[in-house]
């Protein structure tokens, strides 16, 4: 099992950037493939982006161009830069990990973004 801790989280303007950064315990993180998903209030928990093993990425329709996810893995952190920010990007955002093939296992606690129109 993977520890996940998301921290970047806050509150900003709309128009706004804000970058979050997610630290994964043990020595497998190279392996893994990395995502952020976000869940608003009364919403489905929404795919945000997600980065493979070998740094492919992919980026949910509603963020495409305005979001870019990264890692490092000399630093076991995936981090996921958000600019020209809309209040409807509000939500609480959590990093997760799975192995290649697999689920979605290993969940941080999650970092709450909020954007003021």
């Amino acid at each position: 099992q993977v520890q996940l801790v998301e921290s970047g989280g806050g509150l900003v303007q709309a128009g706004g950037s804000l970058r979050l950064s997610c630290a994964a315990s043990g020595r497998t993180f190279s392996s893994l493939l990395m995502g952020w998903f976000r869940q608003a209030p009364g919403n489905q928990r929404e795919l945000v982006a997600t980065i493979s093993s070998g740094g492919t990425t992919k980026y949910g329709d509603s963020v495409k161009g305005r979001f870019s996810i990264s890692k490092d893995n000399a630093k076991n952190t995936v981090y996921l830069q958000m600019n020209s920010l809309k209040p409807e990007d509000t939500a609480l955002y959590y990093c997760a990990a799975r192995w290649p093939g697999g689920d979605f296992g290993s969940w941080g606690q999650g970092t709450q973004v909020t954007v003021s129109s």
